[in-house]
């Protein structure tokens, strides 16, 4: 057979490899953070390279730690990162095409057809998780593009070479059924692996209690009020971006619906919080006076904060001014009380509530039942340690019913 479209298949290479190299380090930086310690990861172009992250303000840190990173958290312990699949889908892709070309089976029809069906899947998934970057967890992840680019590219060239291909007669479905099986196990064999190889998870999951719980200073919000749900505090900075993170992972876990949920606001702002010498997030003393005013209307207040979570920080780092501006043009029912005397008063009572109950200088924290979920596993591991501690009260109840 005469050999023709080195450069296609080339190029079918090149993307299948790409692809490969960006989704491998995305799964490094996953299964590198189940060691419950914090870890910097690169975001950047060329995978790998760059300057490291470990403050959690890249996009590719916030994709990672949305609740959209990884399947099957409460089963297992951080979950399955949708990276290492996907890893596995390129190797498989780039194993076909250097099969194809070394068997100088490039242009038969019926290879080139299963080479095609197999592109289809990482290009649907890139436009799936493009989507949800977009529109759910609101952060580009440059790790992220890299593989969508990879998908498609791949794609185009699968079908580039496809079409270039003859062949007739019946359908092997004999040979079809033979890559499909290849295909499962170059995914099914590295998630066993890194199911019996990673972490395990935490022999507790409380670091602690609450030794003074009552609202003494009225300062609590109440962000959602469930009929017999679990008692549940989360002390937050509002522009702080790890505790949006937290309000979209406890909202996609589903655990959501079974706590009663406050708020304690604790900017990281030393125009207000006096426990700081420099501000960690400049601008959240005023946003936190913001959900403050808006008193029942707290949670959608807090709501349109995270919706709009870049460009209030952007406006906090650059001028504080604007940033008060902003808030009374979008939120009108909030423009009296902001600055007022009342409401600076009282967001210094709530980090006087801090101070009681002793609390680290750290956003977000989270208390169920007075108890302390540990900050290491309010992360990849939060919907496994509260489907837990929920079972664990849910059964102490019926017993205690009994």
């Amino acid at each position: 057979m005469k050999r023709s479209g080195l450069g296609l298949w080339l190029a079918m290479g090149v993307f299948a490899l790409l692809g490969a190299v960006f989704l491998g380090v995305s799964a490094y930086d996953f299964i590198a953070h189940l060691d419950r310690q914090v870890h910097a990861i690169t975001c950047s172009w060329v995978p790998g390279v760059g300057a490291p992250d470990a403050s959690g303000a890249s996009g590719c840190h916030a994709v990672m730690m949305s609740p959209y990173s990884a399947v099957l958290r409460t089963r297992t312990w951080g979950g399955i990162p949708i990276a290492l699949p996907g890893l596995a889908v390129f190797l498989f892709l780039l194993f076909r095409v250097a099969d194809l070309w070394l068997r100088r089976a490039e242009q038969d029809a019926h290879e080139t057809r299963f080479l095609l069906a197999a592109a289809v899947l990482p290009v649907v998934a890139s436009v799936v998780y493009f989507i949800i970057a977009a529109f759910l967890v609101g952060s580009g992840c440059k790790l992220c593009i890299g593989t969508y680019v990879a998908s498609v590219g791949f794609g185009v060239c699968a079908l580039l070479a496809h079409r270039r291909a003859s062949g007739a007669g019946p359908l092997p479905w004999g040979r079809y059924a033979l890559l499909l099986g290849e295909g499962v196990a170059f995914v099914t064999l590295p998630t066993v692996l890194y199911l019996v190889l990673k972490p395990a998870p935490p022999s507790t999951s409380t670091c602690g209690d609450l030794p003074h719980p009552e609202d003494r200073y009225g300062v609590r919000l109440k962000l959602s009020s469930v009929p017999g749900g679990i008692p549940a505090i989360e002390v937050l900075d509002p522009l702080c971006l790890a505790c949006k993170s937290l309000d979209q992972r406890l909202d996609a876990s589903g655990f959501a619906d079974r706590l009663s949920l406050e708020a304690v606001l604790f900017p990281l702002d030393r125009e207000c919080n006096w426990m700081i010498g420099e501000s960690v997030h400049p601008g959240a003393c005023t946003v936190s006076e913001a959900v403050l005013c808006g008193g029942d209307q707290a949670p959608q207040v807090l709501a349109w904060v995270f919706a709009h979570h870049t460009e209030l920080r952007e406006l906090g780092a650059r001028d504080p001014g604007q940033l008060a501006a902003r808030i009374r043009k979008e939120l009108p029912f909030v423009a009296n009380c902001l600055g007022k005397p009342e409401v600076r008063s009282r967001l210094n009572r709530s980090l006087r509530w801090t101070v009681a109950n002793s609390l680290p200088v750290l956003t977000p924290q989270l208390f169920v039942g007075g108890e302390k979920i540990c900050p290491e596993d309010s992360d990849l591991g939060l919907d496994y340690v509260l489907s837990r501690k929920l079972a664990d009260r849910t059964t102490v109840a019926q017993a205690g019913g009994r």
